[in-house]
């Protein structure tokens, strides 16, 4: 179960607070926080969460419906009208005030503060009000610390599969080298057999980089398109934040370290003198 959070839908409207990502069909994009006013089925309370919740906490999609419990032991639903980007609000639902105060009475006062402070004096707001409400107990949190804090964990994540992307890079360029020199080194005779009728070293290294560069490219295209057809849901989902230069980075980075070790590969394959190899054939 998720937090519920009961909040006024006018005062977030007024402030057209935080982006919306999607919303149900009939709904006015203009409008978004006021959907939480919307009539529903009986028993059933409109609310919006933002997409790592709905998403991935929850598994859920616009227009589902989830049951929860009042405080008297009912069962209510509550169907999800709307859907932000990642936020502060992460791990809750959000509904109307009138519905949360209608379902949990007991309920007294408020848990939760959303300050709207411009961003240049937000340190000077934060000292102001932790001195001002300090026999409260209230702790402020700042809305770039909290997202920090969210995106801890999935940051680790994606930093330790860089790491092993880079790895996985290194070892394959080299394997990549060792594969085209070992296929050089087999065909070292046909290499003779062509520098015997005239072609030159340069013009025969020429030949085996553009040989191995175009398979190397081909194999990169056709990885580069199953990739994308993989996960082609997942980029057109709502919220989906892609890194389309870091991406575009490491493919540039993959091609020209496999050109890299081809043309290596093909010098050291074609060191040496080349007619000796004919008296194998």
């Amino acid at each position: 179960m998720k937090w519920l959070l009961g909040i006024q839908p006018s005062e977030l409207q007024q402030r057209n607070a935080f982006k919306f990502t999607k919303t149900i069909k009939e709904a006015d994009t203009k409008d978004s926080w006021n959907l939480l006013n919307m009539d529903c089925d009986e028993n059933v309370v409109p609310a919006i969460g933002d997409y790592p919740t709905v998403t991935w906490a929850l598994g859920k999609s616009i227009g589902d419906e989830i049951e929860y419990t009042d405080q008297s032991g009912q069962i209510f639903r509550i169907k999800l009208v709307g859907m932000i980007k990642s936020s502060i609000l992460q791990g809750s639902l959000i509904i109307a005030e009138d519905e949360f105060i209608k379902r949990f009475p007991s309920e007294d006062g408020y848990r939760m503060f959303l300050v709207d402070a411009p961003a240049g004096s937000a340190d000077a707001v934060v000292e102001k009000l932790t001195f001002a409400l300090r026999d409260f107990g209230i702790e402020f949190t700042q809305a770039k610390q909290r997202l920090a804090a969210f995106s801890a964990v999935e940051n680790t994540y994606l930093s330790i599969f860089q790491m092993l992307g880079g790895l996985g890079l290194i070892i394959g360029s080299v394997g990549l080298g060792l594969v085209v020199l070992r296929n050089m080194l087999d065909r070292r005779g046909e290499l003779a057999m062509l520098r015997a009728v005239g072609f030159d070293k340069v013009t025969l290294k020429r030949l085996v980089f553009y040989e191995h560069g175009g398979l190397l490219l081909s194999g990169l295209v056709c990885g580069v398109v199953a990739a994308l057809v993989a996960i082609g849901p997942a980029l057109k989902s709502p919220g989906a934040e892609v890194p389309y230069l870091s991406l575009t980075l490491t493919i540039i980075a993959i091609g020209i370290s496999g050109l890299v070790w081809i043309r290596l590969a093909t010098t050291f394959a074609l060191t040496g003198k080349l007619l000796d190899a004919l008296r194998n054939e």
